[in-house]
């Protein structure tokens, strides 16, 4: 990725998609290069003490700060136990820093608060340390919140998006869309005959799920967040040397959600989810993994939605409703700033 070439921070740097890439991958990497590091997964992975243990850290400065289906608190737990999850490590602890803003409401607070305990508790995994800083009034946007996690990786799971080879079929573990939509609905105040909510929940439970089904199958995993699936499948192809083949009608995504997306103008494979997986799986397993996901509660509608295919242009292409193609590139620009 070349350089950014705008002189100033937009939103659209960090919006998950080429704007973003270009920044990390362009500027940031270059000035902290280590090995670690170019590997530029949700996780660091590395070895300490005989234990491969897995380490994340992320920002969240969701507007508004509740919404349909969680609140800033659950989607900061959650998403830092997906990442963990996503490098096949089970989440361990947590750390919480929280940017308070002068006036913010000390109930608004406590209700965070006990949002983030009972999403820790679901997973068993505790907050152990953390940071409290107020600024100013206008200084931050009501509330911001840092968390970082530490996991230990399960034996046997090798997940690397280098692993992904030809044939590998792309498991889908839901409906697209949820937590994009619900949080555009609510900032827009639109109302739909049927309510959308986010879908923000830890995924580690599916993980272990799916790495007991078929050990050693699931090559590679990524909860497709900012930017949408697309924008993860173009990341997974670029990082594996490969193409991507996505059958659209395959995609499941709640009628609420299309309706929402079609009157916005937005592609659903674009919308940003907080409690779904993608997965690449080992084509003889994947029928298996597919069947036990199915059996969990978090992946009732999870489906087989493509596979990965040589292409040395490492294309991400869809084939459409109509019986035509499309190629399906990263997402360009910020429909949805400040989604998580």
């Amino acid at each position: 990725m070349r350089r950014p070439r705008e002189r100033e921070i937009l939103l659209a740097h960090g919006s998950g998609g080429r704007a973003m890439h270009q920044l990390v991958e362009g500027l940031i990497v270059p000035q902290l290069d280590n090995p670690l590091l170019a590997r530029l997964g949700d996780q660091a992975i590395f070895e300490l003490g005989g234990a491969r243990v897995a380490f994340t850290t992320d920002s969240y400065v969701v507007s508004p700060l509740f919404f349909p289906g969680g609140d800033i608190g659950a989607l900061a737990v959650h998403g830092t136990i997906n990442d963990l999850a996503m490098g096949g490590a089970r989440p361990v602890a947590l750390s919480l820093a929280l940017i308070l803003e002068e006036g913010f409401p000390m109930a608004d607070l406590e209700r965070v608060l006990a949002s983030v305990r009972a999403a820790a508790d679901v997973t068993g995994v505790h907050i152990v340390t953390g940071d409290t800083k107020v600024v100013g009034r206008h200084g931050a946007d009501k509330l911001f919140i840092n968390t970082s996690g530490v996991g230990l990786v399960a034996d046997g799971a090798h997940i690397d998006e280098r692993r992904v080879q030809p044939g590998d079929a792309i498991l889908l573990s839901g409906t697209i869309g949820d937590h994009g939509m619900a949080i555009m609905s609510q900032r827009e105040g639109f109302t739909f005959q049927a309510p959308i909510a986010s879908d923000t929940a830890s995924l580690w439970p599916l993980v272990e799920v799916m790495l007991a089904a078929a050990p050693g199958a699931v090559h590679a995993m990524r909860d497709p967040t900012r930017g949408g699936l697309a924008t993860t499948l173009n990341e997974i192809a670029a990082r594996a040397g490969l193409g991507m083949r996505l059958q659209e009608r395959a995609v499941p995504v709640r009628e609420a959600v299309r309706g929402a997306c079609e009157i916005l103008g937005i592609d659903p494979l674009y919308v940003a989810n907080e409690g779904k997986l993608v997965a690449f799986v080992e084509a003889g397993a994947a029928q298996a993994v597919l069947a036990a996901v199915r059996g969990h509660p978090l992946g009732r509608e999870a489906a087989i939605v493509g596979q990965a295919v040589e292409d040395p242009r490492h294309y991400v292409i869809a084939e459409t409703d109509f019986g035509g193609t499309r190629i399906v590139d990263m997402l360009a620009g910020d429909p949805l700033p400040r989604i998580c």
